[in-house]
């Protein structure tokens, strides 16, 4: 009896087991059938749209929209889930002809910010009453063109200048051949005016190469107070001219990652803008120091004209002066500012300017501090005489007279 009843449960069991792996066995073979399971192509269409950098939109025969990506209500060519008007006229002929055309979608009002300026659509038949539209935002290309634009004619116009000046006085020299008082008035004139266009041309190959593919050279250790001693003795002439003496605080003895004939250029450039823009007499200095955010900030202030807010950006666009008889006097080029801009910048910096109206200016120049030396000044400071070390601590917690303006 109990044989037989183990029997039966042993027979009971492997049906039970047969069964299951039949229904696994079934299942194995129709998921191997149906393949694995993922999106759909219209899912993977409907990604591909939504993903799109450019706006895309798809609309039927009736202009109404299909489907839509974020990027196509950001530049405002759907809203409330409708095309706009120009786009849909434009399909309405694209379907006629069945061409692709290209129609402008620039935003016609204005809305402020970084909103887009210039917007460029494409619209392609589709078949069976469908259209595309795939557009783009041109604003970044449309400015660069007139910047483009605007630096072409600032350029031709700079360079017209001296050329024609120039050429009117080697004719005034021709005339005055027999008065020797009169050549050299001329001539010495004509050797201002020429200066002047090689330092023009100077600047603008600088400008190129700092905003240009070529490559900068290699950023290494420079030592801040002998850039600051070279850019002094260029300053020297037009120090004299300008009947004021640059003072400058003590040496900092601290030391930049950069490429010292640009940093030269750039303090250069600070110290001459400093100079054309404050009457003779009046105070202009210079100072050094290491801010907390291991920045090492040089200073150029002075008791100039002071420049108003709404212009104190747009002193850094080339060409652009304050007060234009001022510099065609001093022989400016209005490119200055805008190498120094960019020479910060391609040392990882930047120009920061504090000003006032009838109270000067500050410019600071901004380079990233050299670590390595840094802390071999740390390490060093136990060779230091008491005073020494004192100086140090005062240089490298940034604790030295704010660069906010003039004192």
């Amino acid at each position: 009896m109990a044989a037989s009843v183990c029997t039966a449960i042993s027979l009971g069991a492997l049906g039970v087991g047969l069964l299951i792996g039949f229904v696994l066995g079934r299942g194995r073979r129709a998921g191997a059938r149906r393949g694995p399971v993922g999106p759909t192509v219209a899912e993977l269409v409907r990604r591909v749209i939504h993903s799109s950098h450019s706006a895309v939109l798809v609309l039927n025969r009736f202009g109404d929209v299909v489907i839509h990506n974020p990027r196509a209500e950001a530049l405002g060519l759907v809203r409330n889930h409708r095309a706009d008007d120009r786009a849909r006229k434009a399909a309405e002929v694209v379907r006629e002809t069945g061409d692709p055309i290209e129609v402008d979608l620039s935003p016609l009002e204005f809305r402020g910010g970084r909103s887009p300026e210039a917007v460029l659509g494409e619209i392609r038949p589709l078949g069976d009453g469908f259209t595309a539209v795939d557009a783009d935002d041109q604003s970044e290309m449309v400015r660069l063109e007139a910047t483009r634009r605007d630096f072409v004619a600032n350029v031709s116009h700079e360079l017209k200048t001296p050329v024609g000046a120039m050429a009117l006085l080697a004719e005034a020299v021709l005339d005055a051949a027999d008065d020797p008082v009169e050549v050299r008035r001329f001539t010495t004139k004509i050797l201002s005016e020429g200066n002047r266009l090689g330092t023009l041309v100077t600047e603008l190959i600088a400008l190129s190469r700092l905003t240009g593919a070529e490559r900068l050279p290699d950023l290494h250790a420079v030592d801040v107070d002998a850039v600051v001693a070279e850019a002094m003795g260029r300053a020297a002439p037009a120090m004299d001219k300008a009947g004021i003496q640059i003072t400058l605080d003590t040496e900092s003895e601290l030391l930049v990652e950069g490429d010292r004939p640009l940093l030269v250029t750039a303090l250069s450039n600070l110290l001459e803008n400093a100079l054309a823009y404050s009457p003779s007499g009046s105070p202009v200095s210079v100072s050094r120091r290491l801010a907390e955010d291991e920045m090492v900030e040089i200073a150029v202030t002075d008791r100039g004209i002071g420049i108003a807010e709404e212009e104190q950006q747009r002193v850094f666009e080339r060409f652009y002066r304050l007060d234009k008889a001022r510099s065609r006097a001093t022989g400016g080029t209005g490119l200055g500012l805008a190498i120094v801009k960019h020479v910060a910048a391609n040392h990882g910096g930047e120009v920061k300017l504090w000003s006032k109206p009838g109270l000067g200016s500050t410019f600071t120049l901004r380079i990233p501090v050299h670590h390595a030396a840094v802390l071999a000044r740390v390490g060093d400071r136990g060779d230091r005489q008491p005073a020494e070390r004192g100086a140090l601590s005062k240089v490298d917690s940034g604790a030295s007279d704010h660069h906010g303006g003039p004192a």
